[in-house]
């Protein structure tokens, strides 16, 4: 029966893939320890393979509320809701895109819901928040792109220890406490975060003989699309898989045979992929669609693994560049690219055991949507503890 005196939260997960909504009750996602997004039943939940529109100023917040605000009311009535406390919109794009969203949704949910509170996050956050909670780590979301986040969440840095200067300097062959940012790779991804960890006021400082962050904040590494980044992602994987079947047809070296019989049974003739690829709008999506057939042929054919090893590879350095140096932190791994199993996972663990020692490679313990139903119910409960930032978490 319901409970009249529970509070609900909705959470809404606006993707690449289509649009989600959910709803449950508060005291489902862990209050204030938040140590697993999911301590109760699960949510009730609605659906759409359809994403949402993106217009000239973003995401197109109309369009998503013509969707998500029907389900969200079917949902409620369905879980017998009383009172909603709070709501989370993890979006694709929030950050560049989501304009729209920050300009009409407060009062579009306020007026249709009666809600007041009102978290509006990129879908990294929400991929965070779903597989760690609240707890201190990074996050690696890898799909199609591939992206990784790290946070240290207000209040727990303090009094915490981490890597030593000195394992730090002999893991990463720089300078100690940098975290790698010596190396080329890794150099980006500091660079791309230094602004962020200014705005949001976190420091390294050494303190012990330990570096760790002195202050909340987040850290983002990749992300930057299939033609900048996303290394080591699905569309990197197909791609890098493609060009080795392509190098085989040419007799080429570094070509792989068995790629190639998996290219042709998918695509067709060789010769006839560019013109089926190139007019792709949806040409990351094209290049991710082979990555499982990288991940078939590698177990057999040395080409496919080597790229799933160098894969592995760009996955570690992302979590490393942005995993804060805390004996607490956790790695955690979410997406749909990590279900290609053994043939990805088992080289990725064993670069995060040499990158990031005494670290804990932990599974995700939900997904984005379970992400932003964490967040809406520690922003009911006044316990949000996920860092705020302008383009990455805001609280209306």
């Amino acid at each position: 029966m319901p409970d009249a005196a529970a509070t609900h939260v909705l959470g809404i997960d606006s993707g690449g893939s289509g649009v989600r909504v959910g709803v449950a009750r508060a005291d489902a996602y862990g209050g204030s320890a938040a140590e697993h997004p999911l301590t109760g039943s699960p949510p009730l939940t609605w659906s759409s393979s359809t994403p949402a529109v993106v217009g000239d100023r973003g995401i197109d917040a109309e369009d998503l509320l013509a969707r998500v605000l029907p389900a969200a009311q079917e949902l409620l009535r369905e879980a017998g809701a009383r009172r909603l406390g709070a709501v989370c919109v993890g979006a694709a794009g929030m950050a560049t895109l989501g304009d729209d969203l920050r300009a009409r949704l407060p009062d579009a949910l306020a007026d249709a819901l009666g809600v007041r509170r009102l978290a509006l996050a990129a879908d990294a956050v929400t991929a965070y928040a779903g597989a760690l909670g609240q707890r201190p780590g990074a996050v690696v979301a890898a799909g199609t792109g591939l992206i990784a986040l790290g946070a240290v969440p207000e209040g727990v840095a303090e009094g915490l220890g981490g890597v030593s200067d000195a394992d730090d300097a002999s893991r990463t062959g720089g300078v100690p406490g940098t975290g790698g940012a010596s190396s080329p790779d890794a150099s980006s991804s500091t660079d791309a975060t230094s602004s962020a960890d200014a705005a949001s006021g976190t420091d390294a400082t050494a303190t012990g003989g330990y570096t760790h962050r002195a202050a909340t904040g987040w850290r983002r590494a990749d992300g930057w699309g299939h033609l900048l980044g996303d290394c080591g992602g699905g569309a990197w994987i197909g791609r890098a898989g493609l060009e080795a079947a392509m190098r085989a047809y040419d007799g080429r070296d570094g070509g792989s045979k068995p790629l190639l019989a998996r290219l042709e049974a998918v695509f067709g003739p060789a010769t006839g992929l560019p013109g089926k690829l190139y007019p792709r709008p949806d040409r990351p999506a094209v290049l991710a669609s082979f990555a499982p057939e990288v991940g078939r042929c590698a177990t057999e054919d040395p080409v496919a693994e080597a790229i799933l090893r160098t894969a592995a590879r760009h996955v570690a350095e992302a979590a490393e560049a942005v995993c804060p140096r805390l004996e607490s932190s956790e790695v955690a791994l979410t997406g749909g690219l990590f279900r290609m199993g053994a043939p990805l996972l088992t080289p990725v663990r064993e670069e995060l055991a040499a990158r990031l020692p005494g670290v804990r490679v932990v599974e995700a313990a939900g997904d984005p949507l379970d992400g932003a139903l964490c967040v809406a119910a520690a922003l009911d409960a006044d316990e949000l503890r996920l860092p705020r930032d302008p383009a990455l978490l805001g609280v209306v």
